[in-house]
């Protein structure tokens, strides 16, 4: 397996999907639930593939991933060449940008000094999908990039 298994509810948000990827290998509603229950093995197998192709799917199709935390913002633009980070962080503890509040906050105080912004760039590794699973296995999330534009306005 390359990535991670699907929960049990991804699994139930995307099961017509698994059983049109069932129906690809010629396997029955009837023959899948025969092996679940006398072949658990092949069964663990078939939701592994399944799960690697739903990634590997979604993956592919990342452009921008943000992860937040109370005192770092971490926005990533995803580009043919290479990763870009914009980053922020928060010198003032008593703030927390994953409230709302929070994020008003820094709406208003950009400029303030307790706030740092800085970009860096990465190269991909050999595994261009690999390294955007890493950061969402960090805690980062696939969006539109509204956040990231908007920084990199600022940024330059």
């Amino acid at each position: 397996m390359k990535y991670k298994r699907l929960t049990k509810e991804q699994f139930e948000e995307l099961h017509q999907e698994f059983i049109n990827f069932l129906a690809t290998q010629s396997i029955t509603p009837n023959e899948w639930a025969s092996i679940k229950q006398d072949k658990p093995e092949v069964a663990e197998a078939e939701l592994d593939v399944f799960s690697d192709l739903v990634w590997e799917g979604v993956i592919s199709q990342i452009k921008y991933l943000e992860n937040i935390s109370p005192q770092h913002l971490y926005l990533f633009e995803f580009r043919e060449e290479h990763i870009r980070l914009i980053g922020l962080k928060l010198m003032n503890s008593d703030i927390d940008l994953t409230t709302s509040e929070g994020f008003d906050w820094l709406r208003q105080n950009l400029l303030d000094d307790s706030v740092e912004l800085f970009q860096a760039k990465k190269e991909y590794s050999d595994d261009r999908q690999m390294d955007r699973f890493h950061l969402i296995e960090q805690g980062a999330v696939i969006t539109k990039g509204d956040l990231f534009r908007y920084f990199e306005k600022l940024v330059g």
